[in-house]
């Protein structure tokens, strides 16, 4: 805490702070394993969701492999149900049910699938008949931190704070010290992939976090 109390005293410290209009406020937050060194002033998202356990086919011994979630996933269960048996030359046909209920493209076996879940139904021997289910549950997701980029899926597209001191989650997660609230100057964040601050400063503002330009005094 005592780099908190520094950068407090000093915006000049490192350039990350463009004023004391925003109160600085801090949390603790577990940074996921396997990013590398981060540095300060690096823009985190919190994963808050993932896919859970598949579950089917009720009576065919087909598959389903590359489940993985979509940028506008929900929480709940995805419902895979057979509309079109296995025909010979015919592809099993597959309704497609969101947790609240709302019905989406239709998958056909053997083809990827591409929307809020992505997966990809494969024919058994038996193929698939009237009614078959699976059943992709998306769960609450670690509650972890990672570096915020938009082409995430699991939530840490969103930006939610900024890393208050460098951290090495190279081996193991770490727990850490993260800005809530506060004046930051855009220049000196860090993020993901291409991302710019432009991208992520309407979300950070909704939260409190406000980003300007440090403006460099020239002496007199």
């Amino acid at each position: 805490m005592a780099n908190l109390v520094q950068n407090i005293d000093s915006f000049a410290y490192d350039n990350l702070f463009a004023g004391h209009e925003i109160p600085v406020l801090t949390k603790g937050v577990t940074l996921e394993a396997g990013q590398g060194k981060l540095v300060r002033g690096t823009v985190l998202g919190k994963v808050t969701k993932a896919v859970g356990t598949v579950t089917g086919p009720d009576t065919a011994n087909g598959t389903i492999s590359a489940v993985t979630l979509g940028k506008s996933a929900k929480i709940g269960t995805y419902s895979l149900v057979c509309t079109t048996a296995t025909d010979i030359g015919v592809a099993a046909v597959f309704k497609v049910v969101d947790p609240d209920g709302m019905i989406l493209n239709d998958a056909v076996a053997g083809t990827a699938y591409v929307g809020p879940i992505n997966f990809t139904i494969t024919e058994g021997t038996s193929g698939f008949a009237i009614d078959d289910t699976f059943t992709i549950p998306v769960i609450e997701g670690s509650g972890k931190y990672k570096v915020v980029n938009s082409a995430n899926v699991d939530g840490s597209q969103i930006a939610d704070c900024i890393l208050a001191d460098d951290t090495d989650t190279s081996s193991s997660d770490v727990t850490a010290v993260a800005y809530k609230t506060g004046y930051f100057n855009r220049n000196a964040l860090v993020f993901g992939g291409t991302d710019t601050a432009d991208i992520h400063e309407h979300t950070l503002r909704t939260l409190g976090i406000f980003l300007s330009e440090n403006v460099k005094l020239v002496e007199a």
